[in-house]
């Protein structure tokens, strides 16, 4: 519980301090066991199917490191037997609200145009980003920390950027700067990087739609992988632990 309780997560889903404490009375009566627990479900996932690396955003690196101190106990107390997952984060690693570029973009925000979902068509997502919360500078430059919102724009073009290898988000500032662009002008230009790279995605999500059989099937194949896969996990935990 103590190493839990140290997990950020909980807290800012809660919009709690840092230093925040589940013992605390106000807290304890708002926290539930499921986001509280959360991590050990999730270390259990990775464990069991020896997963070597995780991708995951920014947020979840801390979940990460608390499946790899579970493997490393388990494996000092038992022997080596579970991997210890590495963590793999994108370049991108955290994507921020379109209407609250201090917070990350969530499919839980109360606001929609606040987030873009894989499968919004095109013009939704050219208007989410037209109406995306920058500042009253119409010049393009980079610094998260003093302009957030426009940064954010630059974070979502450079992940969908086209040239190899791809330009950071200071590089495509620093070329909108030359090119003087406006603030409508590095929307706009985000807005077609996104729905370029989006566009396969989508057609292969309304293909699949389409193949309803296709999916249930890998869905079946999947299960039955995945149990026969975690079984010979549990088989040898059980065998070293004595059960």
């Amino acid at each position: 519980m103590g190493y839990l309780s140290r997990m950020t997560q909980w807290k800012s889903k809660l919009s709690l301090e840092d230093d925040a404490s589940p013992l605390d009375g106000g807290n304890k009566s708002k926290l539930k066991l499921g986001l509280f627990s959360y991590p050990v479900l999730q270390a259990a996932d990775i464990l069991v199917h020896r997963a070597t690396h995780v991708p995951v955003g920014e947020d979840q690196s801390q979940h990460l490191e608390f499946a790899r101190e579970c493997a490393t106990n388990f494996n000092h107390a038992y022997g080596p037997h579970l991997i210890a997952p590495q963590t793999l984060l994108s370049p991108a690693k955290r994507i921020m609200s379109l209407q609250t570029p201090t917070q990350k973009m969530s499919k839980s925000h109360p606001s929609p145009i606040s987030r873009i979902r894989l499968t919004d068509p095109p013009n939704t997502i050219t208007k989410k980003i037209s109406s995306a919360l920058t500042d009253s500078q119409n010049a393009v430059s980079y610094s998260p920390s003093e302009r957030p919102g426009v940064s954010n724009l630059l974070t979502l073009w450079s992940s969908f950027d086209t040239q190899n290898p791809k330009r950071t988000p200071a590089q495509i500032a620093e070329e909108c700067e030359a090119k003087k662009f406006t603030l409508g002008d590095l929307k706009r230009e985000t807005a077609n990087a996104v729905n370029t790279g989006l566009e396969p995605i989508r057609k292969n999500y309304e293909r699949l739609l389409g193949d309803e059989g296709y999916v249930e099937e890998v869905a079946r194949k999947g299960g039955i992988k995945a149990r026969e896969n975690a079984e010979r996990t549990m088989v040898e935990v059980r065998e070293v632990v004595g059960f």
